[in-house]
């Protein structure tokens, strides 16, 4: 069992942990943005509320001079409610002064008088400046108003008077003031939702991490048929999935290489093993002369060298699926290669009563192709043709181009397969025998196409194969003519694409 994490050093707590910081501080930053907005709303609203109370100053105030000193006067109709209200509320919070900061005969209210007056050297610096003045003040509780100064002229335009409204923000603050406690009254409830579900998204985001965790704890060499489910969303997490598997599926068919290894081992070995401990057996116990000597080494020389040939063939298929073996490719013309194959075929051919043919369909064909390996594959074809071909029959040898491909077939009169071994001619050791053929001394190993099968996998090719038990056979190879990877890694190798059609 590995040994268990401490609970904050996990990864669904550190993602948890960093959700809800990241959650919380972009709610507050949310929370202080949207604040700073409605300060700056509720500001510009007592703004223009200011700015519509002296426009009312302004068309209803008069200031006239009576005996040198100004007289005050209001123009609005009594009789009218708005304009009562209107002028009631302008002269909530006002200050009317001459130059020298006198109020006499003019106007102060009692708020105004709270906020305290305005001095003389302030009332002569707005009387000099063309632009009104904006301003805050503050009464004894601490209650924020917003001022705006300025000036206007007596009935004769001759004179300046000092004017200051005012507007309370009481209201503007108490509505901050109030959004403020929420945000902060919420922000526990806030980092704890967060934090909730930040452990539930975390946790699910974690679940197939955890499911490929498990899954690895299960695997063992004789259970590597596990898969995890795919969960369709086509994001990271299903890409690790996509990848683990592809990486199971990889050891899956290393250890089959493996397994498939020893059981052809094991299996072809036994036989000319126990042929040459009998023969020696029979030998030690029964031979009285020298020439039986002879004669049982003799046998079991030829067994050993048969042994040997099937360990070699082992050996070099083995070390070809695992990837060991790499192309040596070179610019070759595929119609001489198969051409000069054909031409060293033509006395096993004779032997036989067969007669073997070649044809080119273009005047040349030349790709990217290892020799060793094209020839070792096109004298396994020919040699499995002209063994089963019957005297008199045909081997015919075809290279032809089909767009960027080289096709070669191979195709034969003979005895043809029948349709329940095409799936497994392909397969180790895999030999197709007639009822007639129990007692032939004359065998293969079973491993010819199979290194057919791995040669044209590795040239980037594909192979099918067409027959009819009693019409013959016939093997159509196509190989890319560009360049293709010189080595292909056993893991990623697909089988051949074999097509068997009867």
């Amino acid at each position: 069992m590995p040994e268990r994490r401490h609970f904050s050093r996990g990864l669904r707590f550190t993602l948890t942990a960093v959700y809800t910081v990241v959650f919380t501080l972009l709610l507050v930053g949310v929370s202080l943005l949207f604040r700073q907005t409605l300060a700056t709303r509720l500001d510009q609203q007592a703004h223009e509320d200011l700015n519509e109370n002296w426009a009312v100053l302004k068309a209803y105030l008069r200031i006239t001079t009576e005996n040198g000193q100004p007289h005050l006067s209001w123009y609005n109709d009594r009789d009218d409610p708005e304009e009562n209200n209107d002028v009631a509320r302008v002269r909530r919070i006002i200050e009317i002064a001459d130059e020298q900061g006198n109020t006499h005969g003019l106007e102060t209210s009692p708020e105004y008088e709270a906020l305290g007056m305005d001095s003389p050297a302030a009332i002569r610096s707005q009387l000099s400046g063309p632009q009104p003045v904006w301003r805050k003040k503050w009464d004894p509780k601490g209650t924020p108003y917003l001022i705006r100064s300025s000036f206007v002229y007596n009935e004769r335009g001759n004179t300046k008077y000092y004017v200051a409204v005012g507007l309370s923000l009481a209201e503007s603050q108490k509505l901050l003031n109030g959004f403020t406690w929420l945000t902060v009254g919420l922000s526990p409830l806030v980092f704890l939702i967060g934090g909730i579900t930040g452990w539930f998204v975390a946790g699910r985001a974690l679940t197939p991490v955890l499911e490929i965790a498990s899954t690895a704890e299960r695997i063992s060499g004789s259970n590597l048929s596990l898969r995890i489910p795919s969960r369709g969303t086509k994001d990271e997490l299903d890409y690790l999935i996509e990848t683990f598997n592809q990486m199971i599926e990889r050891l899956e068919g290393t250890f089959n290489q493996i397994r498939q290894f020893s059981a052809d081992v094991s299996h072809e070995l036994r036989t000319p093993i126990t042929v040459i401990r009998g023969q020696l057996e029979v030998a030690l116990f029964t031979a009285q002369t020298a020439e039986q000597y002879r004669e049982a080494i003799v046998n079991s020389l030829a067994d050993i060298e048969r042994l040997s040939q099937i360990v070699r063939a082992l050996l070099l298929l083995s070390q070809s699926e695992s990837g060991q073996v790499v192309l040596q490719k070179q610019r070759l013309d595929l119609i001489e290669v198969a051409r000069e194959m054909t031409d060293q075929f033509e006395i096993p051919a004779e032997g036989a009563g067969v007669r073997l043919e070649f044809r080119a369909a273009v005047p040349r064909c030349e790709g990217d192709f290892d020799r060793v390996q094209i020839d070792r594959m096109l004298s396994n074809l020919l040699s499995n043709a002209i063994k089963f071909t019957p005297e008199g029959g045909r081997v015919s040898v075809t290279v032809a181009r089909v767009g960027e491909e080289a096709e070669l077939c191979v195709e034969d009169t003979g005895r043809g397969i029948s349709a329940e071994h095409l799936p497994h001619i392909f397969d180790r050791f895999y030999r197709v025998r007639g009822k007639d053929e129990q007692a032939s001394p004359e065998k293969g190993l079973g491993l010819g196409l199979s290194f057919v099968a791995w040669i044209v996998r590795a040239h980037g090719g594909s192979v099918d194969v067409q027959s009819e038990h009693g019409k013959g056979t016939k093997f159509r190879v196509r190989l890319p003519l560009s360049s293709v990877p010189a080595e292909l890694p056993p893991a990623e190798a697909r089988g051949p694409e074999v097509m068997n059609t009867v």
